[in-house]
């Protein structure tokens, strides 16, 4: 995406809304506990479809975070913190992955071993979430709201690209906040 961050959008294509009830997250590997608050979260990554460009129900990539974050405000939300995102993949459970504590089959997650590029968004049903988010794992690692030392942002999720270990639910990466991936993605949350 070539656009201005200041851009305004009109989808094309609805927003599939999630509810995911809010809870105390152990927080990654040392198992912080922090309150995440009931969201609503978009079933898939914002597809290109939904957003009136080319490329239908594939994820819309190659957005810097800034854009990313503009439009999570475009419709209707913001990017999730990563303690929220986390808790929307590993449930109160602490799921291993998105699904549960199978390892990833292709069938579950579009991994390194796949295709070699993106997919549509609901290609992989049954790496789906309990609560029915998509594409948690794999396909397009996602932005979060969420900071790093450098002027970066953490990602996660995972992209096509990745080894299996980054599909694990408390996995978390960064990226530069000015990098336009075709690997990273954007998902939505809001206030429920």
């Amino acid at each position: 995406m070539k656009a201005d961050k200041t851009m305004s959008l009109e989808l094309t294509q609805p927003v599939v809304w999630v509810p995911i009830p809010g809870g105390t997250c152990l927080f990654g590997d040392r198992q912080r506990p922090l309150v995440i608050p009931d969201l609503e979260w978009t079933a898939t990554p914002l597809t290109c479809g939904q957003l009136g460009m080319p490329g239908g129900d594939f994820p819309l990539t190659r957005v810097v975070q800034a854009q990313a974050a503009h439009l999570a405000a475009e419709v209707g939300g913001r990017l999730p913190k990563s303690s929220e995102w986390e808790w929307a993949a590993a449930g109160a459970e602490r799921r291993p992955y998105p699904w549960g504590s199978d390892e990833p089959e292709p069938h579950m997650a579009n991994l390194r071993g796949g295709p070699g590029r993106t997919t549509p968004v609901t290609d992989h049903p049954a790496g789906a979430t309990p609560n029915g988010l998509f594409d948690m794992a794999g396909n397009c690692w996602e932005w979060t709201s969420s900071a790093t030392l450098g002027g970066g942002f953490v990602i996660r999720g995972a992209s096509f690209n990745s080894l299996a270990l980054y599909a694990g639910s408390t996995f978390l990466n960064a990226a530069p906040a000015e990098l336009a991936s075709c690997g990273i993605g954007v998902r939505v949350v809001r206030a429920a």
